[in-house]
């Protein structure tokens, strides 16, 4: 239950040390901005720091040429254009039939999820050391495209990790806008702490989100506190790697949807 997380954090390059650094010097849980920037920082991380590589600077250049298409905005207007952004109050109107006393929403623009394996870069790990005692991090850039002050579910407690030495831990990637909804890694711990194996613990937090949204793109690996494990992922086939001090080297697993 010690937990440190950083959010929206610009300007410094290690946000799982900054991670750490806020559970281990504060009594905070979560930081965000440029206060989190400041944090890290002034606990000696090195920073402020330009964390553009001649790569990401050119796609976003192709993407502002590409009128900012794709990107995470709906129901606004111009639709296909870099702003700025109004809402398209036309698309959100609500119309009531009051002989059958029904209720009907204009067309609202849909947008399939951005997020899969090529635009998206997070990495979730779990740890037992020799006491049993369970540590997990995740780290990302985020989903690219994003809307600037975005925030996904790594940073959010048992959304993209979460670890009880009594139990076991977890660790999740994909569409975080929509997995931080249900909170599946703290479903997956809870699930083992009923009985359920890694396995069917992982399935069903999945399964729960896929219910949902059969759009989703996304993965967990639940790992319990003896060291088994299993993954579970739907939209996309998923690997994850294992390591014990009686391996010489990560063992692969693949998870197929």
């Amino acid at each position: 239950m010690e937990v440190g997380a950083v959010a929206a954090m610009r300007y410094v390059k290690d946000g799982i040390r900054a991670a750490h650094l806020v559970m281990k010097y504060s009594q905070h849980t979560l930081l965000a901005g440029e206060g989190a920037s400041a944090f890290a920082i002034s606990m000696g991380l090195p920073g402020p720091m330009n964390l553009s590589s001649p790569e990401s600077v050119k796609k976003w250049s192709d993407w502002k040429e590409n009128q900012c298409q794709p990107n995470f905005r709906k129901n606004v207007v111009p639709a296909n254009d870099c702003g700025p952004y109004k809402p398209n109050n036309s698309a959100m109107n609500v119309f009531v039939d009051k002989s059958t006393e029904s209720c009907e929403m204009g067309a609202i623009e849909y947008k399939p999820p951005l997020v899969g394996p090529h635009n998206h870069d997070t990495i979730s790990m779990a740890v037992i050391d020799r006491m049993g005692h369970i540590a997990v991090g995740t780290s990302t850039n985020g989903a690219t495209y994003k809307i600037p002050g975005r925030v996904g579910d790594g940073p959010i407690v048992g959304s993209s990790a979460y670890a009880d030495d009594e139990v076991g831990g977890c660790g999740a990637t994909g569409d975080g806008d929509t997995m931080m909804r249900f909170l599946p890694c703290y479903q997956v711990v809870e699930s083992m702490r009923q009985g359920m194996k890694p396995e069917e613990a992982a399935k069903d937090a999945i399964s729960r989100i896929a219910r949902k949204f059969p759009d989703f793109v996304g993965a967990v690996v639940a790992v319990d506190k003896n060291g088994s494990h299993a993954g579970a992922c739907y939209g996309w086939t998923f690997q994850y790697s294992v390591q014990n001090p009686d391996m010489n080297d990560v063992q692969v697993f693949t998870v197929l949807p």
